[in-house]
């Protein structure tokens, strides 16, 4: 046993050093953890490529991502294992020592295997997700689910595995004191659950502008806590959110407005529909020195052409000719205005559209995001724009709809005998009201 006799030899000459020994073959036993390591991640990654590339998981966004975030986890329990195992090979180590060595590497494998797990399940679920149908059958609550039980079932096994107690023991005990927790924690247990999920998906952090009408919160998330989230209102005030609510309850989040490079103007301008006409041709005409229009108006006139020539063939009357009419020549000039405009995304959706007549007129609805998201920059893009349409409306022939206030009118009437025709309202005005004392008239 030549090995066996360099050991004898190396034993005694370190006897004079009672943990240079020891320390040695500790070095020796965490070196042999690290080649262990090493040699798992190359077998594992180049097994699970080549099974990747037979399964849904295959592509290279999904190789990334296990290779990033599950090889890594699964690696790291072998070296975990050969701890566990050559610990109590060891020399003069305290036999406590050397349990709780073990136990601390029973439950790093075992959080260790959960969370590659984990990570295995949101890769099934994002494979799912490219699925046509994945929209109308979602399986990601179920993962979650999965997830809750995996994770307390660890949790369970880890508090078993550190107090040295049987698992089932632990499981009895917990069922008989649930109903009592939950009673006297009740509160911090659903706002500590709802900070986990909160946590996970990310759906509030703080900075986010968020809106939550129903607990008047309305601005700026300053704080989130285990059982509040604090928000600064626009007003300077502050609100407290329960953090359970922002899980039960329907909220907004601005943020992804703020990432996303656009933010929504959604205005209509109400047209008096008395004011909708056909244009005649020199109007026509006129309008061509509107640089926006010039594609517009070649494009409808040779569309109209086409139409017309093909009545004229059948021998229908003029009067069912189509026409340019002034309402789709501003619809169109509006298009091309907002099209060139600076300060709109032009990678957003960009609309000019008529909705439902109304009592207070025809409604043009201006849908489109500006180019900044920053509150006071989007207010100024959105005034200049409809200061602008505003102004040039009435070139267009067209008048928007103003409902009368309910202030005096002012009547002005000409006198008609004397004066040369000589405007007389406040007479003409005075003679026009019966007096107090006259009878009424019928």
């Amino acid at each position: 046993m030549p090995m066996q006799s360099q050991f004898a030899q190396l034993n005694e000459v370190l006897a004079p050093y009672p943990w240079a020994y020891t320390a040695i073959v500790l070095s020796g036993l965490l070196l042999l953890a690290w080649l262990a390591n090493f040699v798992t991640k190359r077998i594992l990654l180049r097994g699970l490529r080549q099974l990747l590339q037979r399964t849904a998981l295959g592509g290279a966004q999904h190789d990334q991502q296990v290779r990033m975030q599950v090889v890594p986890r699964l690696a790291n329990v072998v070296p975990a294992l050969v701890i566990a195992a050559g610990i109590s090979m060891v020399p003069d180590l305290h036999p406590q020592l050397v349990a709780v060595v073990k136990a601390l590497c029973q439950v790093f494998v075992v959080v260790t295997i959960a969370l590659a797990v984990s990570k295995v399940l949101d890769a099934i679920n994002r494979s799912y997700e490219r699925r046509p149908d994945a929209q109308n059958k979602p399986i990601k609550g179920y993962f979650q689910v999965a997830k809750i039980i995996m994770f307390v079932l660890v949790g369970i096994s880890v508090v078993a595995t550190l107090v040295g107690a049987e698992f089932l023991h632990i499981v009895t005990g917990l069922g008989a004191m649930t109903a009592v927790l939950l009673l006297i924690f009740q509160d911090t247990i659903l706002s500590l659950v709802a900070s986990v999920q909160i946590s996970n998906d990310g759906r509030v952090r703080i900075g986010d502008w968020i809106e939550m009408p129903g607990q008047n919160a309305d601005g700026d998330v300053i704080d989130i806590a285990l059982h509040t989230i604090t928000v600064r209102n626009w007003d300077r005030t502050v609100t407290t959110v329960p953090t359970k609510k922002l899980v039960s309850d329907a909220f907004k989040n601005w943020r992804h407005m703020s990432e996303g490079g656009g933010r929504r103007i959604k205005r209509a301008l109400h047209i008096d529909q008395r004011s909708v006409r056909f244009l005649e041709p020199d109007e026509v005409q006129r309008f061509r020195c509107f640089v926006l229009l010039d594609d517009y108006l070649d494009r409808k006139e040779a569309e109209l052409n086409e139409w017309n020539a093909a009545l004229a063939a059948r021998g229908a009357e003029p009067v069912n000719h189509r026409r340019v009419t002034n309402l789709g020549t501003f619809r169109a000039y509006v298009q091309h205005y907002l099209g060139s405009h600076p300060g709109i995304n032009q990678d957003l959706t960009l609309l000019v559209r008529q909705l439902q007549p109304t009592e207070t007129g025809l409604p043009l609805e201006i849908y489109c995001f500006t180019a900044d998201t920053r509150w006071a920059v989007y207010e100024g893009i959105q005034s200049d724009i409809f200061d602008h349409l505003l102004a040039i409306l009435p070139e267009f022939g067209l008048s928007v709809f103003q409902a009368h206030s309910d202030a005096a009118v002012e009547v002005h009437l000409r006198h008609l005998e004397g004066d040369g025709g000589v405007a007389q309202p406040a007479r003409a005005f005075a003679a026009a009201q019966p007096s107090p004392d006259a009878p009424d008239a019928h």
